[in-house]
């Protein structure tokens, strides 16, 4: 209902009307922004789990005998949640830019807990397939309405740093999920990984409750009303919003209202392509490893629980170096700070395929982690805020679509490889070369029209 037309409601108790209201422009961080960033980086911490565990679990699923998994079947079931999330990512993109980010957040994270129960009492594998194609369908949700909250809410100085906490959360799901398998795989079945992923749907009551509704896409459908309630609520100034919600407007009146057209527009048509040429090679690699990873190093000659620790280290560095690069990125901009971390991740991934100590290889694997899953957090900022609020979580969206076929091809060409009885260092080369190539797409993208570099 558009209630841009009624009365502002009366300043909720509790307010401080008689403060100066703070303004997002700046540096100082308000108390709804540490709000909205925390329940994002839930969401992403459940969408983490629920993607790491699989290749978690990977080597206990190749060893049950009950389903007896070649390689290359293996690779393919866990494409099926990345295909969920190509077509979940690119519909939810689109749609939280027509009915708002809150509620479709809500509903994918219903939808995929429900999918982690149905996943734990699968009979067979191709019923499990299917199970993670439906969960991946609401995990594509996830992470355009997760990032267009927190970079909505985020002061501008402060954005690539607030975005980059928040993304944590999906690395320290893929830590968690290691390290609950390595605590629980040896004496109980995978099947318990998979109840351990349902417990999110819990939270959902609360997110629904305290989670506000961003304030750029209640201006801009003209909800000014609720918009200002929930500025008073929270004392802080919405003028600025309102002031480039009218710019944008003006612009529009003479260009196409599709925001989809608009991607390939003269305007925007070069970063758009180079945008999904570095999501696709780097969503390539961070899933080819994810998956593969723990599997790959039990093949080499390392145990199942130093395998899974690989996994760990994996997106524990990803979490800790994601905020270390938030806050360069702030400072020499996201896209000197991506080049960089893909081709480091390029040359420690290829290293990976010479065999040296221990320390040294969870050195190298460390590096991988921030350099793909960590500098995909910047990344993620980058293209957020890169384009304008009209089209931004269109452009996200369709990015990240597009990105999902990357993610689809890496898991399944890893496991063809291991079925083909390729030498095991083809694996790394080929995921060395995808980072590579991925840092030289972020070279073409040109200066935004805000700005950002």
């Amino acid at each position: 209902m558009d209630l841009s037309s009624q009365s502002v409601s009366p300043i909720p108790s509790g307010s401080e009307p008689n403060l100066p209201k703070k303004s997002l422009e700046g540096r100082t961080i308000p108390k709804v922004t540490f709000l909205v960033v925390a329940i994002c980086w839930f969401a992403m911490f459940s969408e983490g789990y629920d993607l790491a565990i699989y290749g978690a679990v990977l080597p206990a699923i190749l060893d049950d005998p009950a389903w007896k998994l070649s390689p290359a079947m293996a690779g393919s079931i866990a494409s099926y949640a990345l295909f969920g999330m190509l077509i979940g990512a690119v519909i939810s993109g689109t749609i939280t830019d027509i009915f708002g980010r809150k509620k479709v957040m809500a509903l994918c994270i219903t939808i995929f807990s429900i999918s982690m129960i149905f996943a734990a009492l699968a009979p067979t594998p191709q019923l499990f397939g299917i199970i993670r194609f439906i969960g991946g369908l609401a995990l594509g949700g996830v992470i355009p309405t997760a990032s267009a909250l927190t970079i909505e809410y985020s002061p501008i100085k402060r954005r690539s740093l607030m975005y980059a906490i928040m993304y944590t959360g999906y690395a320290m799901g893929g830590v968690f999920s290691a390290f609950f398998s390595i605590l629980f795989l040896a004496d109980h079945s995978w099947r318990v990984m998979f109840w351990i992923g349902a417990l999110p749907i819990l939270a959902v009551p609360f997110i629904l409750k305290f989670l506000p509704e961003s304030l750029e896409f209640l201006v801009v459908k003209n909800r000014v009303a609720d918009a200002e309630r929930i500025a008073n609520k929270y004392n802080i100034s919405i003028e600025n919003i309102k002031e480039a919600a009218k710019k944008e407007k003006k612009k529009a009146k003479s260009k196409t209202n599709n925001a989809v057209a608009e991607l390939f527009s003269r305007q925007n048509i070069r970063p758009t392509i180079f945008f999904w040429i570095t999501f696709f090679m780097g969503l390539f690699t961070i899933y080819g490893l994810t998956t593969w990873l723990p599997q790959m190093m039990r093949s080499a000659g390392y145990p199942l629980g130093s395998s899974i620790g690989f996994l760990l280290m994996l997106n524990f560095s990803a979490a800790v170096g994601a905020i270390l690069a938030g806050v360069a990125a702030d400072k020499w901009g996201s896209k000197k700070v991506i080049i960089i971390s893909y081709l480091l991740a390029g040359i420690s991934i290829a290293l990976l395929s010479v065999k040296s100590s221990m320390l040294v290889v969870y050195g190298l694997v460390g590096v991988a982690g921030f350099g793909t899953i960590g500098t995909t957090l910047i990344l993620n900022a980058y293209i957020s805020k890169y384009f304008s609020t009209k089209i931004r979580g269109t452009a996200f969206g369709w990015a990240l679509g597009f990105g999902r076929i990357g993610a689809i091809l890496g898991p399944i060409l890893a496991g063809l490889i291991i079925s083909w009885n390729f030498n095991l260092t083809m694996n790394f080369y080929v995921f060395a070369l995808a980072g590579t190539i991925a840092a030289i797409a972020v070279i073409f993208i040109p200066k935004g029209i805000h700005g950002e570099v």
